[in-house]
């Protein structure tokens, strides 16, 4: 390895990647199940080739796999080192790949021919994970804002960001808005280790000495499931639940859902259609296609009202503010939370 090379630790790197572009050398798969946030894909190898590659090693050995390797990748070195060239900032580059070692050295060598300044991720993105994980799991000064599908928690939430207060907002970072009706509208979920990345990426931002807020939620938001002692932090952490009538969550839910195509919706009306019962699940079906949404969201709503309410009602009693509203209005709701708020030590 050149002298100019360096090798960081994962803080380090985070810090320097906050002002020098990031370089994930590993192939497009393992870039699709988890990266640094804002990290660019120029692997060494694809994934067919990584494959190969490992296979060689397992049986022949480290010097046939390299020779192997070689002569894939040899053709496209130059168009590797180009890309590597524009996506620098004044010639530094960051690079890491899974374990910080063949692949990203391999790289950094080449990226410093080009007279890049290399920065390598010592330990790679496993380092990283570590890290990932290790911040996750540590107690958090965690509010959650809880209460009935429909009370508009992502809403006030946003206007709790606007008064100053530090927010997460989990379904945002996982592209699903919790139910079975979540995925609507929304774009592909992350994998849960991409998830987990995006949200140590958004608390590492916050300030720990103060609190803050994020929406109740299960385990898993969609097909993401949160990280085990973060979740399980969130479980201990006090929640103010908002109670509304179904008539004024209506409305909203409505505007919200009616958009959609009636396909859409009847597939997410099937996703719970054991748990409505096969009666009621039938009639939310009909009222959809009819185009009769309010009967059809009372119907839904019926379930995850009685299930929200027996969860809540699993939860520390001490740790519990019950919040009873009969506005939709976001900035009166929002007072009474902050109100509430004001007595809870966290």
């Amino acid at each position: 390895m050149p002298d100019k090379i360096r090798r960081v630790g994962a803080d380090e790197f985070l810090r320097l990647a906050e002002s020098i572009p990031v370089i994930d050398v590993r192939s497009p798969g393992e870039y699709d199940q988890g990266k640094i946030p804002g990290a660019i894909n120029i692997p060494l190898f694809n994934d067919r080739q990584r494959a190969m590659v490992g296979a060689i090693y397992t049986h022949q050995g480290k010097a046939e796999a390299a020779t192997a390797g070689i002569g894939m990748i040899a053709p496209l070195l130059s168009d590797k080192m180009k890309l590597a060239l524009t996506t620098a900032c004044d010639r530094e580059i960051l690079v890491y790949c899974w374990r910080g070692g063949m692949r990203s050295e391999s790289m950094a060598w080449l990226f410093s021919v080009a007279d890049l300044r290399p920065i390598v991720l010592e330990g790679g993105y496993k380092a990283y994970r570590n890290l990932v994980l290790s911040d996750l799991s540590k107690n958090r000064k965690l509010l959650i804002l809880g209460g009935l599908t429909g009370s508009g928690k992502t809403t006030i939430l946003q206007e709790l960001e606007m008064l100053g207060e530090q927010v997460t907002d989990l379904e945002g970072i996982a592209c699903h808005k919790g139910s079975a009706f979540g995925a609507l509208g929304q774009k592909e979920q992350h994998s849960s280790e991409h998830f987990s990345n995006l949200l140590y990426s958004d608390l590492k931002g916050k300030d720990p000495e103060k609190r803050t807020w994020l929406e109740d939620e299960s385990k898993n938001i969609g097909t993401v499931f949160m990280p085990d002692m973060f979740f399980m932090n969130m479980r201990e952490a006090p929640i103010i639940a908002l109670m509304m009538p179904v008539d004024v969550r209506l409305p909203r839910l409505v505007e919200e859902y009616a958009k959609f195509p009636a396909g859409e919706l009847l597939r997410s009306i099937e996703k719970i259609s054991r748990r409505l019962g096969g009666d009621r699940a039938h009639a939310a079906a009909e009222a959809v296609m009819c185009r009769d949404f309010e009967s059809a969201i009372r119907i839904v709503l019926e379930y995850y009202d009685n299930a929200y309410r027996y969860g809540l009602s699993k939860r520390d009693k001490k740790k519990v503010i019950v919040i009873e509203t009969n506005t939709e209005d976001i900035k009166t709701n929002t007072s009474k939370i902050l109100d509430a708020a004001a007595n809870l030590l966290l």
